[in-house]
């Protein structure tokens, strides 16, 4: 995109406050799930096509082509923000999510969490000696001690992230400092080094980030279609979150109409995205979906606070950049557990199945197996030929169909839904082995967004799934 290290601190400013505005505003009028808003690695192909387009290929300075690519950027999101506000507020995503049976969200939610499995141990491998401790001393600190010290329990299992990743961090720090990377290659001190980025300096001490900060936004409609396949993905993606949220957070099962008009107001997020340059799109956090597992603490309140901290740290930059130096191979320890636990959400569905049929075991093998194979055979061409496999004429039609086939989320729920729902669907049999008699006295529920009605029943399955 061009620019530097000035810009790039500023950028991450932008995307931390906007995602505390997010936070706050799904937390409050539209799931009020505890789940973080933040951004969403399904919006970085076709703003890489933005980026490589070829009107920008004449802006030789890096500024001005930094302001022009972002502007592009904010102009695709903007208009791909109303795809989410329609199918969300006008009721379109609700029919959708009624076909959903426990059978089809498993590969959703399962595919959520470890189809990202990519970013866990071999990036954690990229920089051994600090990945491999974090992900040891996390599991340590989280599963074992807790065990031994039941007096101290809920201290260890709540603080398990913060207080690996500042003894393992620290460590990083003090290799940095005794020189032990100073003459490895480029690749290994980018993911070891605390120092490597540019950002504690280039960062300003306080900045607010406000709409329209990086000029005008630009608007081509190829981009925007293909920002629009993201939004897609993203709507999928964040529907199976927002269910491993309501799990973990004791919550019964969604109904239809909230997971609606989290949607929608997930697209007003997406508006504030492309208003405010972060060049992403949001999306609900798989990886705090899976910090409700680890932690236990279901609650609005502290995911609300959270945002609160967000907002601080976004305008306060030298307190954001200090966090930034955090090496890469810590998160992605932190994210062998996280998505495993997102994961595990989904597989904690098929209690509702029955497991017995062979329909059963064919879709749900079928769609998972599809769900990890469609979206590696793309990279994998990718990796060998330099272009994915949809490649015609058309960039935009180019980027809809890969974006949408890289997800494993979207492949795998794509395939249980069309053969859940075509499979001797009406058989009241096939209903009871698919699990869809238990949500179908929550597909109607209706609650208002002020109410606690809804998030204060209790999530027992003794109560409400007295067979299990």
């Amino acid at each position: 995109m061009g620019g530097g290290d000035k810009e790039k601190a500023e950028v991450i400013q932008t995307i931390l406050f906007v995602a505390g505005l997010n936070t706050l505003v799904q937390s409050i009028v539209g799931t009020r799930l505890p789940a973080v808003i933040g951004p969403s690695r399904s919006y970085i192909l076709p703003a890489l096509s933005i980026i490589y387009a070829t009107r920008y290929n004449f802006i030789f300075d890096p500024h001005q082509r930094f302001l022009r690519t972002m502007r592009g950027i904010q102009g695709a999101l903007i208009i791909s923000s109303f795809f989410q506000i329609i199918f969300g507020f006008l009721g379109f995503w609700r029919t959708v999510v009624w076909l959903l049976s426990p059978l089809s969200a498993v590969p959703l939610i399962t595919l959520v969490g470890l189809g990202l499995y990519q970013f866990g141990f071999p990036v954690v491998a990229s920089c051994i000696e600090v990945g491999l401790p974090e992900l040891v001393l996390l599991i340590i600190i989280s599963q074992y001690i807790p065990r031994v010290l039941n007096c101290r329990r809920a201290v260890f299992e709540r603080f398990a992230v913060l207080i690996s990743v500042a003894i393992v961090w620290a460590y990083a720090a003090i290799l940095t400092v005794g020189g032990a990377y100073n003459n490895r290659s480029t690749t290994t001190q980018m993911s070891c080094r605390t120092d490597r980025s540019g950002l504690l300096t280039a960062a300003p001490w306080i900045k607010f980030p406000y709409p329209f900060q990086w000029g005008t936004p630009t608007f081509q409609p190829g981009e925007a279609f293909a920002m629009m396949a993201a939004s897609f993905v993203a709507l999928i993606e964040s529907t199976g979150t927002f269910i491993a949220v309501s799990r973990f957070g004791s919550a019964t099962h969604i109904p239809a109409s909230v997971l609606c008009r989290g949607i929608g107001w997930q697209g007003i997020g997406l508006l504030l995205d492309g208003l405010f340059g972060t060049a992403n799109g949001s999306t609900a956090s798989v990886e705090n979906a899976g910090l409700l597992g680890l932690t236990r603490v279901g609650s609005r309140r502290v995911v609300q606070i959270a945002a609160c901290f967000m907002l601080f740290f976004a305008v306060i930059g030298k307190f954001g950049a200090l966090f930034a130096s955090i090496p890469i191979p810590i998160v992605a320890a932190l994210y062998c557990i996280l998505f495993a636990y997102t994961g595990s959400a989904g597989i904690g569905l098929l209690q509702f199945c029955n497991l017995n049929s062979f329909r059963t075991k064919f879709i749900l093998g079928f769609s998972l197996f599809m769900g990890f194979s469609v979206p590696h055979y793309f990279n994998v061409y990718f990796l060998t030929s330099g272009r994915y496999p949809v490649h015609t004429g058309s960039t935009w039609f180019n980027d809809v169909m890969n974006v949408i086939f890289l997800s494993n989320a979207t492949v795998g729920v794509l395939v249980a839904l069309i053969l859940d729902c075509t499979l001797n669907y009406g058989d009241s049999v096939v209903r009871r082995d698919c699990g869809d008699h238990w949500w179908e006295k929550f597909r109607y529920y209706k609650t208002d967004a002020r109410s606690e009605e809804f998030y204060s029943l209790p999530y027992s399955l003794n109560k409400y799934f007295p067979s299990v």
